[in-house]
């Protein structure tokens, strides 16, 4: 019989790694001391301690090797497994491959053009949205300002104090003779006729940043974000949106928005 210590050692694994296979059943010691509470290992035991080991280092889950080493070693299961564990290597590689990029392009901005960008980015899913807004088109970005607050006012006074209002937005779609602007509330109250009821989609992958204060410099804020998503080979999937997170009052040097535009790989 082996010692915990002396299979540990052997194994190349810690005391701690064996009671919790001991615990979760994987691999159970031959003999525990009724007083003392000490595990003792035969050595025909390490066989196992062995395959769980090159299980572990190909990444499988201690279901999965429960599951393996229950019926057997299954060239089929063995193979789809394999097939599945390869599916997420080479999804981590990719990711792992594009930070590296993001990191040796932000390192050449400090190093050669010695500043940092002025917005940080995100990348992340947007979930879908239900709306209680106004649809209107103006006819060029400058025009917006002029109906927006308008918008969200009028939106406000109609759902009134039955539904709290939550999570205003704004979506921004470029058409051949103007610009659509949709500015509403979630909503999840019945329709009316003073406002739409529009489901903005679920976006898988979007890229965002959060802008500070005062709307008249968003623009810059933009410009930022489109810069990035250029430089990471993603291109526009989608309508823009802006969620104001707070937007309560005209100060708008305190006001906080985060600028959202759904991507996809170019």
């Amino acid at each position: 019989m082996l010692s915990i210590g002396a299979f540990a050692q052997i194994g190349q694994v810690t005391h701690r790694m064996l009671r919790h296979w001991d615990t979760a059943g994987l691999l159970v010691p031959a003999h525990v001391d009724e007083f003392n509470g000490y595990r003792s290992y035969d050595p025909s035991q390490l066989e196992r301690l062995h395959r769980i080991v090159a299980l572990r280092q190909l990444g499988f889950g201690l279901d999965d090797i429960s599951a393996i080493l229950e019926r057997g070693v299954d060239a089929e299961r063995i193979a789809s497994l394999l097939r599945i564990r390869r599916a997420e290597v080479e999804q981590e590689h990719r990711i792992a491959a594009e930070r590296l990029v993001d990191v040796e392009r932000r390192l050449h901005l400090i190093e050669r053009e010695k500043h940092m960008s002025r917005i940080e980015i995100v990348e992340k899913p947007l979930p879908a949205v239900r709306l209680a807004a106004l649809r209107t088109v103006v006819p060029d970005q400058p025009a917006v300002a002029g109906v927006v607050g308008s918008a969200f006012d009028a939106v406000a006074d109609a759902i009134g104090g039955e539904h709290p209002l939550t999570t205003p937005i704004a979506q921004y779609t470029t058409l051949d003779d103007g610009l659509e602007v949709i500015v509403g509330y979630t909503y999840a109250g019945p329709a009316r006729e003073e406002f739409d009821i529009i489901e903005l989609p679920a976006a898988d992958e979007a890229v965002c940043g959060i802008h500070l204060g005062s709307m008249g410099h968003i623009a810059e804020s933009w410009q930022a974000i489109h810069a990035e998503i250029f430089a990471r080979g993603l291109v526009h999937d989608g309508p823009c949106r802006e969620l104001y997170v707070r937007a309560v009052g005209d100060d708008q040097p305190d006001w906080v928005t985060e600028l959202q535009q759904p991507v996809r790989r170019a």
